[in-house]
């Protein structure tokens, strides 16, 4: 980004909502842009080109779902959902249709500030572009397809490796089942979620300090799984297996 200061595109109708949103970016230096609809939505977009959008998936004119498949249409841009709907149907489709993350309302601001930190890291520099990838004391050396862990050289299965690259290419964003199963078994294996309990702890095992309360490796319940970039202050429910 050529300026240092990230510019974050809200779109949120509710005005309480928006205040508060609007209060806590603005307190921690972010500038804004806001719209109040789809239409406003995606015209701001494409005349700023932000670093980051805050979408609500309920809008007065058009569902956020639509507004994130026409705004991957042509732009990469990090797309926080924002929304009330908490069912992991919903999550799944945003992710599914090209978000980055999603947060359930009502949500603290820490936690919108982290998720956010960990897009804006993302898009920056994505992991496919580097030649190496660390998360605690494991070392992934993309160019040798070697992994190190606390120095010692782990052995992976092709599978195992192919699962844990995806993980890293996408760091800090949650990966859907729908999307591991096919990028990694291929389109026909989409419903074998089987697939992805057995490889993931087989992973866990090979490079989390305690396989059974992983801190790195993480799940989203119901949804699919996170490579986390930094270890969290305190175990969470995404930090369970399987």
């Amino acid at each position: 980004m050529s300026d240092p200061t990230p510019l974050v595109l809200l779109v949120e109708d509710e005005p309480q909502m928006r205040r508060f949103l609007r209060a806590t970016l603005q307190n921690h230096g972010y500038r804004l842009h806001e719209a109040v609809n789809a239409a406003e939505a995606l015209a701001l977009a494409n005349q700023w080109n932000p670093d980051l959008v805050l979408l609500d998936l309920g809008l007065p004119d058009m569902d956020g779902l639509e507004v994130t498949r026409r705004l991957r249409d042509w732009t990469q841009v990090p797309i926080l959902i924002l929304s009330a709907r908490g069912q992991e149907a919903d999550k799944v489709s945003a992710l599914d249709m090209g978000a980055d993350d999603y947060l359930t309302k009502p949500f603290g601001a820490g936690e919108l500030l982290a998720r956010m930190r960990v897009a804006l890291r993302h898009s920056a520099k994505t992991a496919e572009a580097e030649s190496a990838f660390d998360f605690g004391d494991v070392h992934i050396d993309l160019a040798r397809r070697q992994v190190l862990k606390a120095g010692q050289l782990v052995h992976l299965t092709p599978l195992e490796y192919k699962l844990l690259v995806l993980l890293v290419k996408h760091a800090g964003k949650v990966i859907t089942h729908r999307q591991l199963l096919r990028e990694v078994w291929g389109p026909n294996a989409s419903s074998q979620t089987h697939y992805l309990r057995v490889y993931m702890a087989q992973l866990r095992s090979k490079l989390e300090a305690d396989s059974a309360r992983p801190r790195f490796l993480t799940t989203e319940a119901g949804v699919g799984y996170r490579l986390r970039t930094e270890e969290p202050a305190g175990a969470s429910s995404e930090s369970s297996p399987p």
